[in-house]
């Protein structure tokens, strides 16, 4: 499932439509639609407060949007909801606060198991990506193998890390000042400490962050919180919130079924944004969250600017660029433009988190789709079992030639057919398009 609000966004969806289905629409309705919500927002583990405060502000102001007999009410209803879940999520984006003076110093916290070292270099390698010249210190000298971890995934992303290994002394405050000292040396913008999680909220560990953060004055304070973990994320969250004052929130594992009421109670509870959310195994699988445009997902508006954004970040541009006007031409694309194409989709991640971006896609026509990762893997090695000529001309690609790509690619002559007609009626569709815009023109 790659929505973890794909239950809650379907049925808060269904109890809307029944109310936009209606020209007119009287406080009994809205009502019943608002008890309907309440119930949906429960069984999401949305806390109990804040569903009935939730449901209280959408009342108070339907009614008002009720007696003005506005048209269409039912999607003034919507807009409604769609404000009063933004504010629920924190109301607008909240990036990271740097220092004037570099370097800013980033202190994670979290239970044990809420994926904080893995986070630790997710916002490492986005900071890097953002030219903040990040610097990792393992700060956790308790659990076996925690620097080991940190430093394995660091590598991956190529990100520098400081711990034990160079520095031997038991206090975490003496080993994250040399980790800061070592980073000012090395002109590193950022500084992310890994801090050391627990089983569950103890006094002792609370104690620990609580010295690090009077040390060290940390510009940000962010939990790293457990998605699936539902109401206990609220809890825990209030717990550390209370100790050492968070700045912000990263909630991991949202890829996941979880039922998303801890990102719904989340800030309510807290007053603390939430800035970043994890969405997936991968070391760029770390989003800006935007409470505005994740409601637009919640309610199945989709989330278009997201879908433009991680396209901005992972197409190249140009090679794009070239495709659209290939594809336009008399001639058209040929298939190792298509191949290319196929690479550049590819890149932007998981397709069942792009059709999730899509306005109006719900999670039972994602599952309708059923979007197979590994088709595009077979598309591509039929394509690369051709020849060059061969991509560029198709016309040449005769019953042997075929027979023979079906061997080397390891795919049935029926899907490399069926590739090549779909291509085929792509590329015509493609060159139609051209020639309206050119017959504009």
């Amino acid at each position: 499932m790659g929505f973890m609000f794909s239950a809650l966004s379907e049925r808060l969806s269904a109890a809307l439509k029944q109310l936009t289905g209606r020209g007119v629409l009287t406080e009994d309705d809205v009502r019943e639609g608002l008890r309907e919500i309440r119930r949906v927002l429960l069984e999401a583990d949305v806390g109990f407060e804040v569903a009935r405060d939730f449901t209280e502000r959408v009342r108070q102001k339907a009614v008002g949007v009720l007696a003005l007999k506005v048209v269409s009410p039912g999607q003034q209803l919507v807009k409604i909801v769609h404000d009063e879940l933004t504010a629920l999520l924190g109301e607008r984006r909240a990036g990271l606060e740097f220092a004037s003076l570099p370097p800013t110093v980033i202190l994670l916290v979290g239970l044990q198991g809420s994926g904080k070292t893995t986070t630790a270099v997710k916002l490492g390698a986005r900071l890097k990506r953002e030219q903040k010249a990040p610097w990792l210190v393992a700060a956790d000298p308790y659990r076996p193998a925690a620097e080991e971890q940190l430093r394995q995934l660091a590598a991956k992303a190529e990100l520098p890390v400081y711990g034990l290994a160079d520095y031997t002394v038991p206090d975490v405050v003496a080993l994250v000042r040399a980790g800061i000292a070592a980073a000012v040396h090395a002109r590193a913008r950022t500084v992310v400490v890994d801090t050391a999680g627990r089983m569950q909220l103890d006094a002792e560990m609370m104690q620990e962050l609580v010295r690090l953060k009077e040390a060290f004055r940390p510009h940000e304070v962010l939990l790293v919180a457990d998605g699936m973990t539902g109401q206990d994320a609220v809890r825990i969250a209030r717990g550390f919130h209370e100790a050492v004052g968070l700045t912000g929130v990263i909630l991991t594992k949202l890829d996941g079924d979880a039922r998303g009421g801890a990102a719904l109670s989340m800030y309510g509870v807290t007053r603390t944004p939430i800035k970043y959310i994890g969405t997936g195994e991968r070391l760029d699988a770390l989003e800006p969250f935007d409470p505005a445009r994740m409601a637009g997902r919640i309610l199945q508006m989709g989330d278009v600017v997201g879908l433009v954004e991680r396209a901005q970040q992972t197409v190249d541009q140009a090679e794009a660029q070239r495709l659209a006007s290939r594809a336009t031409s008399k001639r058209g694309m040929d298939l190792a433009d298509f191949l290319s194409a196929l690479k550049q989709v590819r890149a932007m991640g998981p397709l069942e988190s792009l059709v999730g971006l899509l306005p109006g896609v719900n999670a039972k026509l994602m599952k309708q789709a059923k979007v197979d990762p590994r088709r595009i893997k077979h598309v591509e090695a039929i394509v690369l079992s051709m020849t060059s000529e061969e991509r560029q001309r198709p016309d040449l690609l005769n019953g042997s030639r075929r027979a023979r790509i079906a061997r080397g690619s390891g795919r049935p002559v029926q899907e490399v057919n069926a590739l090549l007609k779909q291509f085929e009626q792509m590329r015509k569709m493609m060159r139609g398009f051209g020639g309206f815009a050119r017959g504009k023109g």
